[in-house]
């Protein structure tokens, strides 16, 4: 008796990937809208505020990717869009409920600041594992004195503040897990990022060869 013969998986389209990749960009957007709606309902200024920086932040892939002639594929669109829906549903109660949300939401926002200097560093030729912890750590610390100047303000003024500090101790530890986040991306940035940058000076370079004149005959 003959084995039994298993048909092939079928091939997945790049075309279909992409599809799928913009559905689910364009869902994470709308709820990203829904946070800040109720975030309105709620009378939330911080949940309304952080998911309209949230919601066009969506849209930095494009105009990076624009800049650096990069190609990005949906799994890049959808991290960064996942991880801002994170953070601006966590203003709607999660960052005051679940201990670890805020650790979560600092360890992605730190790799994607790591990811856009590893490729800008490696677009320039130079070593991107100074550049992405130098980039993780440092923005890390700029972001902790933007809110601490924010909860003074807030306090001062008697007005709901709109990002969050809750003290030194918790200083420290958003820092440790922005550099967790920038380790994070030293150990895969090369997998998750490859072909970035090749298949975006490969596709200038189709474009540049086809915009060239012809010769006379």
């Amino acid at each position: 008796m003959p084995p039994p013969r298993f048909s092939p998986l079928p091939t997945v389209k790049p075309t279909h990937v992409r599809t799928v990749g913009r559905a689910a960009d364009g869902g994470i957007r709308l709820a990203i809208l829904a946070v800040v709606v109720t975030g309105i309902r709620q009378r939330n200024p911080g949940a309304v505020a952080n998911g309209l920086v949230a919601f066009a932040a969506t849209f930095l892939p494009t105009a990076f990717a624009y800049v650096f002639d990069l190609t990005l594929d949906p799994r890049h669109r959808l991290w960064v869009s996942g991880s801002v829906f994170l953070h601006a549903f966590g203003m709607l109660g999660p960052y005051d409920d679940t201990w670890w949300w805020d650790h979560l939401t600092h360890v992605l926002s730190a790799s994607l600041v790591g990811a856009a200097a590893h490729l800008v560093a490696r677009r320039r030729g130079a070593d991107p594992i100074p550049a992405v912890l130098g980039a993780t750590v440092g923005l890390g610390l700029f972001w902790e004195g933007i809110e601490y100047l924010v909860r003074i303000a807030a306090d001062r003024l008697g007005l709901t503040p709109l990002l969050v500090q809750y003290g030194r101790e918790d200083t420290i530890l958003d820092v440790v897990f922005d550099f967790l986040g920038g380790l994070l991306v030293v150990a895969f940035g090369p997998v998750l990022l490859d072909g970035t940058l090749e298949e975006g000076a490969q596709k200038n370079t189709r474009k540049s060869g086809s915009q060239r004149p012809k010769r006379p005959t």
